[in-house]
């Protein structure tokens, strides 16, 4: 018997950006790519201004599951696709919400279905995480 049912909402956290959240990531990630960081960049590439990074916003999703589960070795498979960006406000940042729910549960694993908006948008699709059953 699995201890998921389909449907049922199991994680839910909203995480607030920083520019310093950013220069952190970056440091901790080796990623420096100036959109990260400079308004400059960011509009000369015609962004709409510095962005998150994807693997930040992709990490803050999985990390939602991983601390409701308690043990993030359970996580057998994790795939996203980045459809919007996080563009994070020098003064105000931005928030990410991050919801998780059961999709499907078979024999093995459960598929765990992860929502995360940014300005209510969603930021990534098909975001879905397999879990191994205990």
């Amino acid at each position: 018997m699995s201890e998921f049912t389909v449907g049922e909402f199991i994680a839910e956290r909203s995480v607030h950006l920083t520019r310093e959240s950013l220069v952190r990531y970056a440091g901790a990630s080796g990623d420096f790519n100036p959109i990260h960081y400079r308004d400059d960049v960011a509009a000369a590439v015609g962004l709409p201004g510095v962005l998150a990074h994807g693997m930040l916003t992709m990490g803050i999703a999985v990390g939602t599951l991983a601390e409701a589960l308690g043990d993030s070795g359970r996580i057998a498979e994790y795939g996203v696709r980045f459809t919007r960006p996080v563009v994070v406000d020098p003064e105000t940042g931005a928030d990410l919400h991050v919801s998780a729910k059961v999709g499907a549960v078979d024999d093995e694993t459960a598929r765990i279905d992860l929502t995360v908006t940014f300005a209510e948008t969603t930021v990534l699709g098909k975001a879905q995480v397999r879990v191994r059953l205990r």
